[in-house]
């Protein structure tokens, strides 16, 4: 069971605060069901409920900051995901995030900057569908590290890559 003020994963909305557990009284919903009501962290007008009885399937721990530092040093190890076509890409990717796991988020990023190098080597941008997919994991990850590593979401990228620099120069 979670408690108030912890911080957790909620699915797409990414790290929430778990402002209170309690009971709903709104019509249709079983009185005597508790609820976390979750405050996402980076979505600021949005307020989830989540049975408490089903959470597990719904809400995870947010990495402690040994897990996100073992993370970030595991990052050149985690594989691309090398599907060429390009239906099939795209159904890996929402594959990908739906397991909510940090190094799947990863493969996402990983992967979708190697396409766009190359797009770009090639004069062409960055397919709409990869922007969506970039974007969504880079919000994912980048804010979950930022709650285990206790820093602004702005600056994760950053210290990821000087950490990454850092261990390619020992």
């Amino acid at each position: 069971m979670f408690q108030k003020g912890e911080k957790v994963v909620c699915g797409s909305k990414g790290v929430c605060s778990v402002e209170d557990i309690t009971t709903l009284n709104i019509s249709g919903v079983d009185k005597q069901r508790e609820y976390y009501i979750l405050k996402p962290l980076y979505m600021a007008a949005s307020t989830v409920y989540v049975p408490v009885d089903t959470a597990d399937e719904a809400i995870r721990r947010v990495l402690t900051e040994d897990e996100a530092n073992e993370l970030i040093g595991r990052i050149p190890q985690i594989p691309l995901i090398t599907i060429s076509n390009e239906k099939f890409l795209e159904q890996e990717y929402k594959n990908c995030l739906r397991t909510e796991r940090c190094d799947e988020w990863i493969k996402i990023i990983k992967t979708i900057w190697t396409r766009k190098q190359k797009r770009l080597e090639a004069g062409r941008k960055i397919t709409a569908i990869d922007a969506r997919y970039l974007k969504i994991a880079q919000d994912c990850v980048y804010g979950e590290l930022a709650v285990a590593l206790s820093m602004p979401r702005e600056s994760v990228e950053e210290f990821i890559t000087s950490q990454l620099e850092n261990a390619i120069c020992v």
